[in-house]
């Protein structure tokens, strides 16, 4: 089955938590901290691989979740960090952040990788956290949670060359007489149901060519099957347009060739900038010779080659002008400018890290560092309680609530975590 869009959700590991411990030592007395630190929770990565041409196999995989890191130990043994989840999938596998829009990944090569979600590093032990004002401290972290993404997976094949047409030009059969492509055909409409890569060999050039399920007017607004294929076109290098030269269904060579170049504009107009050439198909039909002489008086300066492919004739010609234009023609980056790193380790902007909103009885404070920095605190002791208010009220979380009204006994929530207000 070709499947060519999944969206699920990423979450990245969790880093294992800090230890808090003390060394105790026969003859040492004042040992000090002996936590050691969590390990780091796997990254999410997928990776492009040639072996892979469809993304079933991420169909039914609704979520992939990341190992978490090992915990940190006494004696100051840290925790071993988690290994990555790597994702296998087609060449040509894009990754859309599906809040946000943002193009994560475009995967265009054998063996390319990208981070698409990002492990939480481990919480630090007590022996990381000494200082020298608190040079034993009876708190550790927790370990930072990973990324969690929902994100769109889509594919778009990677051709140089893209049969388009009508429904039952010969798209299929000029495929399996040129390539080593073994595709499904029939004399009916909509044999090819997916997309067939087939590899042509020349003496000194090798490209790969598309068959596109047959296109309709109106398929940039999703009629027919065509719609769902269009996109697998943005990245091929030259477009043949296939025409059924023979009329044999009544349809007029011109009209179907401007109907396709329509659709094709409709869907994205760059798609008209690419190279292209007309095949034009069965040219043993009676009309045939009478319907070219028409088509190339509405066409100008035109690569326009006769065939037959059903008696392979004619392909040769075809065959060498393909391998002659793939030889010089560059293919252009999809999402040159578009794709954007997914983990921003440092803001240089300024900007407040939290908002405060008061809601019935509670005031609820949100913000990425701070419920961050409340999931990594562990709340087993009063010193750990104490650090945790330090920091926020560093931030300014102190402040702007008092200037919102605050007073002492009322209740401040973050995330499903109510405090009580003390000054």
């Amino acid at each position: 089955m070709f499947v060519d869009e999944v969206s699920m959700i990423i979450e990245a590991g969790t880093g294992g938590n800090g230890c808090m411990a003390y060394r105790r030592e026969k003859y040492i007395p004042m040992g000090g901290p002996y936590g050691g630190n969590g390990g780091k929770g796997s990254d999410i990565i997928f990776k492009a691989d040639e072996g892979l041409k469809t993304l079933i196999d991420l169909r039914y995989q609704k979520k992939i979740k990341g190992n978490n890191g090992s915990n940190g130990e006494g004696k100051n043994k840290n925790g071993s960090n988690s290994e990555d989840v790597i994702i296998k999938v087609p060449i040509g596998t894009t990754v859309k952040d599906a809040d946000t829009g943002v193009i994560i990944a475009d995967l265009t090569k054998n063996g390319e990788e990208a981070i698409i979600a990002y492990g939480g590093r481990g919480g630090r032990g007590n022996v990381s956290l000494a200082t020298r004002s608190n040079p034993c401290p009876s708190y550790s972290e927790k370990g930072e949670p990973g990324e969690i993404r929902r994100v769109q997976v889509e594919l778009r094949m990677i051709a140089d060359v893209g049969l388009v047409g009508m429904p039952s030009v010969g798209k299929s059969t000029i495929l399996s007489m040129i390539s080593n492509a073994n595709p499904k055909i029939a004399s009916y409409h909509f044999t090819t149901l997916s997309p067939n890569l087939g590899v042509v060999k020349t003496i000194d050039n090798t490209f790969v060519v598309a068959d596109l399920p047959g296109l309709i007017e109106g398929a940039s607004d999703g009629v027919g099957l065509g719609h769902k294929f269009l996109k697998h076109i943005e990245r091929t290098k030259i477009i043949a347009h296939v025409i059924d030269m023979s009329g044999e269904e009544g349809r007029n060579p011109y009209e179907d060739y401007v109907s396709i170049r329509k659709e094709l504009e409709d869907f994205s107009p760059k798609l008209l900038m690419k190279p292209e050439i007309i095949i034009a198909n069965k040219m043993d039909g009676e009309r045939a010779k009478d319907n070219l002489v028409k088509f190339k008086e509405e066409i100008n300066n035109k690569d326009i080659y006769e065939v037959t492919a059903l008696l392979n004739e004619g392909l040769d010609k075809v065959i060498d002008k393909l391998s002659e234009m793939t030889k010089v023609i560059e293919r252009e980056a999809l999402y040159e400018d578009a794709v954007q790193e997914s983990h921003v380790l440092y803001k240089f902007k300024m900007e407040k890290p939290f908002t405060i909103v008061k809601e019935k009885d509670a005031y609820v404070v949100k913000g990425d560092i701070v419920e961050k920095l409340f999931r990594m605190t562990n709340f087993s002791t009063e010193e750990a309680y104490e650090r945790f208010s330090n920091k926020l009220r560093r931030m300014g979380v102190d402040e702007e609530l008092e200037k919102m009204g605050i007073k002492e006994g009322d209740t401040v929530r973050i995330l499903d975590f109510e405090f009580e207000w003390t000054r």
